[in-house]
């Protein structure tokens, strides 16, 4: 089952293989969400700085009857911190809304403001700058693992030019549909597990006529086909839901698409209208 299936950093710490992901779930309401989720058997829960509700990720998961060891909490320094000074007291500030005494994995959200994403100006300085706070923190034990999101092969270099700990992660946008191939392989041959964000598209994969007839033949729901897809390109998978039915349906992932179905899958014409997510940079940008 694929809840209890890990995968292993590059340092070796042992990450689930299938986590929940929390965007859009209000702080009020994400401590239950958490608990749902650790019932059914999730043991990776993802959360940011950004999306205001790491105290009820904190509080669920004191709630939720599993020892704080056994669960595996990742959040991200918010993308508009840019210097050292900022991304240090930003790590506090989750470590002190969370109420833990160290993160699992902590990763910078965006190597760009958000107000910024499309801009020219890589913040190069800025994320070296950010970097070598998450670098110190994990040096002090608050945290477990380091990572990126939303790098592209420029802002990784950058990172690798200048620091004394690789990035063990970067998590991106993957789906069918949107499938960087080239920027996988790259943060892959830099040591990086590639974590996979949106993998059902924002919703956008369930209007797909070809995609829901792939996921008829195997006898599965449009989302589990998108989580399958990405557990099969080595990726994990963050599919975000506050449904305690769609969570557990989501981790019911135990078939095998075949290589000419992947193959298919891979080349499906890209969405490029993510409906109401088309606000955001990160589904605006191309």
């Amino acid at each position: 089952m694929i809840l209890k299936e890990k995968f292993t950093l590059s340092n070796g710490v042992e990450i689930p293989k299938l986590g929940l992901g929390t965007w859009f779930i209000s702080n009020d309401s994400v401590a239950q969400a958490v608990k749902d989720a650790i019932k059914i058997g999730y043991r990776h829960i993802d959360t940011a700085q950004a999306y205001q509700n790491e105290s009820g990720v904190g509080e669920g998961i004191r709630a939720c009857g599993v020892h704080r060891e056994d669960i595996f909490v990742t959040t991200k320094v918010a993308a508009e911190m840019k210097s050292y000074k900022e991304a240090a007291a930003s790590i506090d500030a989750s470590l002190k809304k969370l109420r833990f005494d160290y993160i699992d994995m902590m990763i910078i959200h965006s190597p760009k403001p958000w107000a910024q994403f499309t801009k020219s100006e890589p913040y190069f300085e800025g994320n070296r700058e950010a970097w070598r706070a998450l670098e110190e923190a994990y040096k002090a034990g608050k945290l477990r693992a380091i990572g990126l999101s939303n790098f592209e092969k420029a802002d990784i270099d950058n990172i690798l030019y200048s620091c004394s700990i690789k990035p063990m992660v970067n998590q991106i946008l993957v789906h069918i549909s949107n499938t960087p191939k080239e920027l996988i392989q790259y943060s892959q041959d830099k040591g990086m597990l590639v974590e996979a964000y949106s993998p059902i598209g924002h919703g956008e994969l369930l209007k797909n006529e070809s995609i829901k007839s792939i996921a008829k033949k195997y006898n599965v729901s449009v989302p589990q086909l998108g989580i399958r897809y990405c557990l099969q390109l080595g990726l994990l998978p963050l599919p975000k839901t506050a449904n305690a039915d769609h969570m557990k349906t989501n981790a019911e992932v135990d078939f095998v698409i075949s290589d000419g179905d992947m193959e298919f899958l891979k080349n499906v014409e890209q969405i490029l209208d993510y409906g109401e997510a088309s606000i955001f940079p990160i589904y605006a940008k191309k």
